[in-house]
């Protein structure tokens, strides 16, 4: 690969946040049972309150690439109006939430600086 590019090697899996509220988090439960009972992912645990760079409620859903070109066009055409931030896993905390990341959805604002970064940039 061409000298200054990220190798797609580098990602090691992918985490989706979805993001809910108090009053949309009947509809979040219905997504969660839906992507739990049909695609092979660990999920994560409820975050009712602001946790980590998030800053709102959700929840993780964290999968392997292999699973990715199943979840993620689920996920576009089924997350019934959630926002959800889908991620890679590489070395670079930053950079995979604020310059890999895709949105689903309404962009949040993340809490970027208490992310760890291996690069500059």
């Amino acid at each position: 690969m061409a000298e200054g590019f990220a190798e797609p090697a580098a990602i090691s899996g992918y985490h989706a946040h979805i993001y809910y509220s108090a009053e949309t988090k009947p509809v979040a439960a219905r997504v969660r049972e839906a992507i739990e009972t049909r695609f092979t992912v660990t999920m994560g645990r409820w975050h009712d309150e602001p946790v980590g760079p998030h800053p709102i409620s959700m929840y993780q859903v964290a999968f392997e690439t292999a699973e990715f070109p199943r979840l993620v066009p689920w996920l576009m055409l089924n997350r019934d109006g959630l926002d959800v931030l889908v991620h890679p896993e590489t070395d670079d905390a930053y950079a995979d939430h604020a310059v890999h990341a895709a949105w689903l959805g309404t962009p949040q604002t993340l809490k970027l600086d208490i992310l760890r970064r291996t690069r500059n940039g």
